[in-house]
């Protein structure tokens, strides 16, 4: 199994952030309405920018494996974060789904801050060990 860990990297990290860079990508178009749900969930607007970029900015650089340990790690939080923030109230059906959706993510980033890239990777090229 060994030598198809830096494959099985690559692929996660291929599909790991998909859902992250489209939703960031996602965000910039519709500002207006995300910054309006953010603000009605009791989150400041002023923090949509850095959603923004942690979502498209830490899922290209988690696609790339530039940064890989320290992006999972922001990343896992803000997933714990959102499912708190966003998806607590199990009374609405689709909530339960999210937050343990969310889970499963924050899961997976955090196996990929003690795994690190793989092989076929920027951090591997730039030699960075976080």
């Amino acid at each position: 199994m060994k030598k198809f860990e830096d494959i099985a990297l690559l692929i996660a990290r291929i599909l790991m952030p998909i859902l992250f860079i489209s939703a960031g990508y996602g965000k910039i178009s519709g500002y207006e309405g995300t910054q309006q749900y953010m603000q009605a969930m009791g989150v400041p607007g002023f923090l949509l920018p850095l959603t923004i970029l942690l979502e498209l900015g830490g899922g290209l650089a988690i696609l790339f494996g530039f940064l890989t340990r320290t992006t999972a790690i922001f990343t896992a939080v803000f997933t714990l974060l959102t499912a708190l923030l966003f998806h607590s109230n199990f009374a609405e059906g689709m909530n339960q789904l999210m937050f343990m959706k969310n889970m499963t993510i924050a899961g997976g980033y955090l196996l990929l801050v003690i795994t690190g890239p793989g092989k076929w990777s920027l951090d591997r090229i730039f030699n960075k060990n976080w």
